[in-house]
């Protein structure tokens, strides 16, 4: 498989900045990832997560939503997260730019919800002297600097379960993979499933020899017409949220989401 066009390398110069990064579909990803003299508001992340932050946001949200399932509550917070992280993480990466996302050097804000706005980065990172199309290798580092601890702090300071925070990062970055790659979008020709990440799914370490928690997150399964059906293996838990759509065929028990349903209506 190959990359679509990349964007302009930077020349001798160095990396592109961040607003000029992302272009096409794309572009909203320059207003979740930021450097952060540009947002005078954000807040350290390590801060965040360790001195309330998120369990404030968590209560913000919960107002309105009275009886709310709290684990359901951090699931929801956490998939604004890790899609405003691993998409622009991705896109980024694909065209060669490794930006600069350790923990503790980043900062965060957060709308009048709770929810994660946008990521404030120390800078725009750096031409990577890496060149891959491997995900697993492409990832690694975005594991090890930050979403290992990101995962253990949603944990300690929200209560979400990290294989189910692991399969939310998942999704994201099956998505931004498969929307840069040529074979793109979970393709079959001649009842062939061309899933561009699919090795992420299945390997069981990444290119650092550590386990790789993603592994069986996501799976493909025969939908209609012979068409790839991508399926979850850990429910999300939006179901449990008055007022928030449905992941649709994503979701991991489609059933018992149903039956819930109307068990509420």
């Amino acid at each position: 498989m190959g990359y679509v066009a990349h964007h302009d390398q930077g020349g001798p110069f160095g990396p592109q900045p961040l607003v000029t990064l992302f272009t096409g579909e794309h572009a909203w990803c320059a207003e979740k990832i930021r450097e952060t003299r540009d947002m005078p508001d954000a807040q350290p992340l390590g801060t965040f997560f360790r001195s309330g932050g998120f369990a404030a946001a968590l209560d913000r949200m919960a107002l309105g939503r009275g009886g709310a399932d709290r684990r359901a509550l951090a699931s929801f917070w956490s998939l604004y997260y890790f899609a405003a992280l691993t998409i622009p993480y991705l896109v980024a990466r694909r065209a060669n730019q490794a930006l600069p996302v350790a923990l503790d050097a980043m900062t965060l804000t957060t709308d009048e919800e709770g929810l994660p706005r946008a990521f404030g980065l120390a800078d725009a990172g750096a031409i990577s002297d890496v060149e891959t199309d491997d995900l697993p290798t492409l990832v690694t580092p975005l594991v090890t600097a930050h979403l290992r601890e990101a995962v253990a702090l949603m944990q300690e300071h929200g209560k979400l379960a990290p294989k189910l925070a692991w399969n939310n990062a998942a999704v994201y970055i099956d998505y931004a993979f498969n929307a840069t790659a040529l074979t793109a979008r979970n393709e079959s020709v001649d009842g062939q499933d061309h899933w561009a990440a699919s090795d992420l799914f299945h390997v069981g370490t990444l290119a650092d020899g550590s386990v790789n928690p993603f592994r069986g997150c996501l799976r493909h399964e025969q939908g209609p017409e012979g068409t790839p059906l991508c399926r979850r293996r850990v429910c999300c838990m939006r179901y449990l949220l008055p007022g928030v759509a449905s992941c649709g065929e994503l979701c991991a028990l489609p059933e018992q989401r149903q039956r819930s349903l109307e068990q509420s209506a």
